[in-house]
């Protein structure tokens, strides 16, 4: 896995800043804030941000909501599987926080070229945090730390500010003496 010095990322640091708008508008939806941005031919083509309270769906995470409004729109344009497929390999994909194993794997599926994230996901992250699914298969280049002080900074704020959507605990808290 690769580390991105800001110095040399001018390319990744722009579409990182519209993975973070994305991830914003998730916090403004009281949601985990991750956003993201797929990439082809140095253009945005598709973005997406977590849904999942509001959609009361636990796999409508950034990435998976990006990858289904890709899906679609190929689709409606008459593009056969052969042919979407061929497109995700000439993608790269920009995430404020590392994909987590079902986005990962996702991912390695499709067959996308790169992903490119901010922080990492030390519980949950599929690009070498806890999984390494970006080396199976074919696999897909990953680089690290594209603006992490700013996903971290994000991800705390969610935090800090309480998550008014997480389960109430269904019995009280026993403390020890």
């Amino acid at each position: 896995m690769a580390l991105c010095d800001e110095d040399d990322c001018t390319t990744a640091l722009a579409f990182m800043e519209l993975a973070i708008q994305q991830a914003n508008i998730a916090l403004e939806n009281l949601e985990v804030p991750i956003g993201c941005v797929f990439v082809e031919d140095e253009k945005v083509i598709s973005s997406g941000r977590n849904q999942t309270t509001e959609t009361r769906n636990a796999t409508r995470h950034a990435e998976m909501v990006a990858i289904d409004d890709l899906l679609k729109f190929w689709q409606e344009i008459g593009l056969s599987a052969t042919e979407i497929a061929g497109k995700f390999s000439r993608c790269d994909l920009y995430v404020t926080c590392e994909p987590c194993i079902m986005c990962a794997s996702a991912l390695s599926v499709l067959n996308i070229r790169a992903v490119y994230y901010g922080c990492a996901n030390d519980k949950f992250g599929g690009c070498g945090s806890v999984l390494s699914l970006h080396s199976q298969g074919k696999g897909f280049q990953c680089t690290s730390g594209i603006m992490a002080s700013k996903a971290i900074s994000l991800l705390q704020r969610f935090y800090q500010q309480g998550n008014p959507n997480s389960p109430k605990p269904h019995r009280p808290l026993q403390l020890s003496n």
